[in-house]
């Protein structure tokens, strides 16, 4: 068991709950702005209709696990093309290493799913349990009266709301939303969507409205890995400590010789991590800004410029100090760093683009049958056996025909079709074994190895498209 010292503090002390105080300014207004946004983004996206025809789900944005397939309103991912998922998880990294290189951890302060989900908890919690002295003077009542119990029930029901409607949200995004909510009305969803729900309530409760900053300092990697990402020029949340220093009660400023900041505690009173922004940055700042609108307003009271605590970038220290006037935000966003991320980011979205763009609405896949590897006929006609996957991307039947080409003494026969065409039914794969033969005195069936390529062609617009194959034949040397 581990012991402490007078002088060795305790590694181990329990987490000191975080009541954050009510705060309003510019950038409270913009989280509250992204909040609407976002939220409202993850509750109705899957409500929303496409109409792709008869054929297919008219949701516009679907996980079809069954189909294996992603809509995504007028694009649809199959499973082979997964390339574009890749893709937008590369532009989402290089984003995020972009936004960071350029205004710091923003994404966490404004648009992260902890902090959006935690700053909803938060809002119920004040309009439950009251501000900040009042929610802390319910945490510090040991015991428990009817009124806490009454307040505290009413909060965690709320929580377990929000809870139930984001895990609810979720898996409308893997089946058809109207469908789901009347099975799971009716019980009769399949179990994976309670159990996914359950599991989704059950997180999203304890992380907005327990765990909240700790998420952020202990679960998330990010605060790690960021500091690889900022560097002097990083426009973050930082107090001017050459403007506030030293800091104290005002009476006679001139006389004092103190600086601005009157030490209010306002920064630290509505920080949702906890922490003291003059202390400089810190590992557990999300730069959410709230510090900002805070000592802006105690900045207006007392008849002080604004801006003691800003967005600003490090290397404006000296000249600030100095009087001098600051650099062009400009200068700090467009430098080596952050336009070698947007050219990459850039890239990698203009080649996604091209390659939605370029796709085939027909595709086939060749794997040659291995064992054996040809079939000596009774005629001594050489026979190669193929499984080709037929793929159908439009929302009606197509009919599809087989050739081959390499050499002309080849040809080619369809299991179970009389001629060498297919019927493939709308937005469907379809496996087809095919047979090749060549003669028994043909090149191909003399020859080792011979080079092939199968060709298909959408007979109703005379699309088509191919891959390339081998014949093995006999080797007579």
């Amino acid at each position: 068991m581990a012991t402490t010292t007078p002088d060795q503090p305790d590694l181990y002390a329990p987490r000191e709950p975080i009541f954050p105080r009510r705060v309003s300014g510019r950038f409270r207004n913009l989280k509250w702005v992204l909040m609407a946004i976002t939220l409202g983004i993850y509750y109705i996206t899957p409500w929303i209709r496409w109409d792709r025809g008869p054929n297919l789900p008219d949701q516009a944005v679907l996980v079809d696990l069954a189909g294996r397939r992603f809509f995504f309103f007028w694009i649809e991912i199959w499973p082979h093309e997964f390339y574009f998922v890749a893709g937008l998880l590369i532009m989402a990294g290089l984003g995020l290493f972009l936004f960071t290189s350029a205004l710091g951890r923003v994404w966490c302060g404004y648009a992260c799913p902890q902090t959006v989900w935690t700053d909803l908890f938060i809002l119920v919690e004040r309009w439950v349990e009251g501000d900040r002295n009042a929610r802390l003077r319910l945490h510090r009542q040991s015991k428990w009266t009817l009124r806490k119990a009454r307040l505290r029930l009413t909060k965690w029901v709320l929580w377990l709301l929000i809870g139930l409607a984001t895990g609810g949200a979720w898996v409308f995004y893997f089946t058809d939303a109207p469908t789901l909510l009347r099975d799971l009305f009716t019980l009769q969803a399949h179990s994976a969507a309670y159990i996914t729900m359950a599991i989704l309530t059950l997180t999203t409760f304890a992380f907005g409205g327990f765990a909240r900053e700790q998420i952020c300092i202990y679960a998330c990697p990010w605060p790690r890995i960021q500091a690889a990402m900022m560097d002097e020029d990083t426009i973050t949340v930082a107090y001017r400590d050459w403007r506030g220093e030293p800091r104290g009660k005002h009476r006679k400023v001139s006389e004092e010789g103190l600086g601005d900041c009157i030490d209010c505690m306002a920064c630290v009173n509505v920080c949702p991590m906890g922490i003291d922004i003059r202390d400089g940055q810190q590992l557990e700042c999300i730069t959410c800004a709230l510090c900002i609108d805070a000592c802006d307003d105690v900045m207006t009271k007392i008849g002080k410029p604004r801006g003691l605590i800003d967005y600003l970038a490090l290397s404006d220290e000296p000249a600030e100090r100095a009087g001098k006037a600051p650099t062009p935000i400009w200068r700090h966003i467009l430098r080596p760093r952050t336009m070698i991320y947007t050219a990459l980011w850039g890239l990698v979205g203009l080649g996604l683009v091209f390659a939605l763009f370029i796709r085939a609405d027909i595709e086939l896949t060749v794997a040659p049958v291995r064992n054996p590897t040809f079939i000596t006929m009774s005629d001594g006609t050489v026979r190669n056996v193929y499984d080709i996957r037929l793929r159908n991307k439009q929302g009606d039947a197509r009919p599809f025909h087989v050739t081959v080409t390499g050499d002309p003494a080849l040809r080619i026969v369809l299991e179970g079709a009389s001629d060498a065409t297919v019927t493939v039914g709308p937005d469907s794969t379809r496996l087809q074994r095919v047979y090749v033969d060549a003669p028994a005195t043909s090149a191909p069936a003399q020859a080792e190895r011979s080079e092939i390529r199968f060709w298909v062609e959408d007979l109703s617009n005379a699309e088509r498209a191919s891959e390339a194959s081998v014949f093995n034949g006999r080797d007579n040397r």
